[in-house]
């Protein structure tokens, strides 16, 4: 027995139509915010993390799949979407199209980590991500944007955290400001946090251990020290989400886990999943285009879990729509009534009705059992009377009524019984 590896699941016939659901949804909210689909390779050119995502942040240091391939070059599975599609960009010279450039994925992803609720190791994002646009408009269309994803899957006990993390020019003060409130405690504090002193100490107000979350807790506020123009973006995109009815509250600790964010971030906060809170998250980046090669751009992304939306929705009884069922299963009693089945099926199916036939040679009793554990909602049986008739009753699943119908005329029938 060969079992499934440590953090992966299997999605099986009677989750799909959910996962589905969510993914239709997505697709669904990218049309009416006219934003494209891009697919990107699952695995790059580690450098690329490297660069984008950041030596400093827990994903580069522990969590990615990364390996020497056949040619000796490292290579990393995709830890996030956001790298990936920025390193598409501009080898495609898109920079060159109309801005902005609205794009969308939706891509395995890959990390190292103790699974737990919510958190895999294979794991699935829906993202999207905006290049060219740095008006405060941008950032309240993308926020808008997951909120509306969020409210067609009926994930309403979420709540919407939003902070600004300035730009090169006030984050250079802030990081001065943290480094001479940390310098007491270091000795208190984690490693990871005192590596990340040096590095990157705005890092160091993400750390999950108690005891740095204890003395995170008072450090000084990178609202506090946000430059003029940081400051009047993030009050515009404050009054824009006001007035598209998007309620938030300003947490001035969400930092985000990745280096490359900038300006305006934002998490969808749940209760509802253990520990794994955000469902959705995201923010500014306008940097990371330059840095990874590019002409100076500003851009601006969200990706959400998919593991994580299936169990906030599960756990809070949202409602998904009913797993596709057959709307008949036609069966046959012999090989001549059983040919004349496949052949109703395959008309039927050409003019995009559910039908089924039996596959498995099963006696006409065996198929009706059949049929109702599929969730047929009508069935019909073809023997030799009804073949030579050209007529055969069709009985309706839920109430047991049967109506005589000729066999040329089942598609025009069921037509209009499925309205």
């Amino acid at each position: 027995m060969i079992n499934i590896p440590k953090g992966t699941k299997d999605v099986l016939p009677e989750l799909s139509y959910k996962w589905r659901f969510i993914e239709n949804a997505a697709r669904e909210t990218a049309e009416i915010f006219n934003i494209n689909e891009v697919r990107t390779p699952v695995f790059e050119h580690t450098e690329l993390f490297l660069r984008g995502v950041g030596e400093t942040t827990d994903v580069v240091n522990k969590e990615m799949y990364t390996f020497e391939d056949k040619g000796g070059r490292s290579i990393t599975l995709k830890p996030e979407g956001t790298a990936g599609v920025v390193r598409m960009f501009i080898e495609n010279g898109l920079a060159s199209t109309p801005m902005p450039l609205k794009t969308f994925y939706i891509t395995p992803c890959f990390r190292y980590e103790r699974p737990q609720a919510g958190r895999l190791r294979e794991f699935h994002q829906f993202g999207v991500e905006v290049f060219g646009a740095k008006s405060a408009e941008t950032d309240a269309e993308i926020i808008f944007a997951a909120s509306t994803f969020l409210n067609k899957l009926g994930v309403s006990k979420t709540e919407l955290q939003i902070n600004s993390i300035g730009c090169r020019i006030c984050r250079a003060e802030y990081n001065k400001a943290l480094k001479d409130y940390f310098r007491p405690h270091l000795g208190k504090m984690c490693a990871t946090c005192r590596a990340r002193f040096d590095k990157n100490p705005l890092r160091m107000l993400d750390c999950k251990e108690e005891d740095c979350k204890k003395i995170t807790a008072n450090a000084p506020k990178i609202l506090d020290y946000l430059c003029g123009d940081c400051k009047t973006h993030f009050e515009k995109v404050k009054r824009l989400l006001t007035a598209q009815g998007v309620k938030y509250v300003v947490n001035p600790r969400i930092v985000r886990g990745l280096d490359y964010y900038t300006k305006t971030v934002f998490e969808f906060i749940s209760t509802d999943i253990g520990a794994q809170g955000a469902v959705c998250a995201g923010g500014r980046y306008d940097n990371l285009v330059e840095e990874l090669g590019g002409a100076a751009l500003p851009a601006i992304g969200f990706a959400a879990g998919i593991e994580r939306l299936l169990l906030l929705m599960e756990n809070t009884g949202a409602s998904f729509p009913a797993a596709q069922k057959p709307l008949i299963y036609v069966a046959g009693m012999d090989d001549i009534t059983r040919a004349k089945a496949f052949e109703i099926v395959a008309e039927l199916r050409l003019n995009g009705i559910n039908a089924e036939a039996d596959l498995m040679e099963r006696s006409v009793k065996a198929q009706f059992k059949y049929a109702d554990k599929s969730g047929a909602h009508y069935v019909a049986v073809i023997g030799g009377n009804e073949l030579a008739a050209n007529t055969v009753n069709i009985k309706n699943m839920a109430d047991g009524t049967q109506t005589a119908v000729n066999l040329n005329e089942i598609y025009s029938y069921l037509k209009k019984e499925k309205k």
